[in-house]
């Protein structure tokens, strides 16, 4: 009876992260075709506050999706090694996203890719991706988490790639770099993208105690989170199909 109570109880919490996604998915998109110049100008779609982008960053590279996996990559490990790693994980990422947010700008110039068409591809890996994660909450037979032998070359692959920098976390900095061709506003993001790493660092120290007495919230936070990535994808196809001139006539 145990398992059936254990899946039971998440069902009910995937139940209420839905509604509360579905919620801020509904006011996003009827505020989206509110709009008054929704229709009048596609450029508009492509266009990203420093505010957006920061929630983008969050649930893109964000610590929520850390803690459980960083885990179990410390879990045969004592704290030390599990205070080496988290350290290491951070650097790395740092050194990854800057190399990615520099070379990946200078790919889209040489290869003449659009930002609304990386768009697409971005919302698409992002849409699998926690579509996936989603549906494996309704699988009894999904695999047990994997677990790793205490050895500091994990910190490149998996935590620092893909654990912390995810694949669409970094068609997210290509994209908002893209769209920032001031220095200065360059300079913000990558400051953003350094506060969020150390916030990654600190969950990452702290993963066992959060994980210990805030299971309950982190499950339903994570949760919520899933469901929000899953729109946030399609938003990010909806918004560079709209850039690219379709569907911009009036609903």
């Amino acid at each position: 009876m145990k398992p059936l109570a254990g899946n039971s109880f998440k069902a009910r919490t995937f139940a209420v992260g839905a509604l509360a996604a579905s919620a801020l998915t509904c006011a996003s998109v009827m505020a989206l075709q509110n709009g008054p110049a929704a229709a009048a100008n596609p450029a508009q779609f492509t266009t990203i506050s420093l505010g957006q982008m920061f929630t983008y960053f969050f649930l893109m590279l964000g610590p929520l999706k850390i803690l459980g996996p960083f885990e179990a990559m410390t879990r045969k490990g004592d704290a030390a090694f599990a205070r080496k790693l988290a350290l290491r994980g951070f650097l790395f990422s740092c050194l990854t996203l800057l190399i990615a947010g520099i070379l990946g700008e200078e790919l889209l110039l040489r290869y003449r890719i659009s930002i609304p068409v990386l768009m697409i591809a971005a919302g698409v890996i992002l849409f699998l991706v926690a579509l996936n994660a989603v549906m494996q909450q309704f699988d009894s037979s999904s695999a047990a988490p994997k677990e790793y032998d205490p050895d500091l070359r994990i910190a490149i692959s998996p935590l620092a790639f893909p654990t912390i920098v995810t694949p669409y976390g970094i068609a997210a900095v290509i994209i908002c770099l893209a769209l920032s061709p001031e220095t200065n506003s360059k300079i913000e993001i990558f400051a953003a993208l350094l506060c969020l790493m150390l916030l990654d660092l600190v969950a990452m120290l702290f993963a066992k105690p959060i994980l210990r007495y805030l299971g309950v919230p982190m499950l339903l936070a994570g949760t919520i989170l899933g469901v929000i990535q899953v729109a946030l994808g399609l938003a990010l196809i909806f918004r560079g199909l709209r850039a690219l001139g379709f569907g911009t006539s009036p609903v």
